[in-house]
């Protein structure tokens, strides 16, 4: 936080929105994987572009990691997107 910036009370949230969000989701390596996560992704940020998702692949490529970078207008969207990514059965880990 910058010299003479308030700082956010108790229970808001420090974060400013809109703004951009990068997202890290793992999942096992299997066809698939990324476009079921562009899916979840779209329904909560129907302006993502899934073009732009980042794919990268584990060294032993059992894994794939996908990052995805939202216009997150809100905590409330962003909490949305991260439940149903956690709670989807591909899904290992989202950051």
């Amino acid at each position: 936080m910058a010299h003479g910036e308030p700082t956010p009370q108790q229970g808001e949230s420090p974060w400013v929105f809109p703004s951009d969000f990068p997202l890290k989701i793992m999942g096992r390596n299997v066809d698939g994987f990324a476009d079921a996560v562009a899916q979840v992704v779209l329904r909560h940020a129907p302006d993502f572009q899934p073009a732009t998702m980042e794919l990268r692949a584990s060294s032993g490529r059992n894994y794939l990691s996908c990052t995805c970078t939202v216009r997150a207008v809100s905590r409330e969207q962003l909490d949305a997107l991260y439940r149903e990514l956690t709670a989807h059965p591909l899904v290992r880990v989202v950051l």
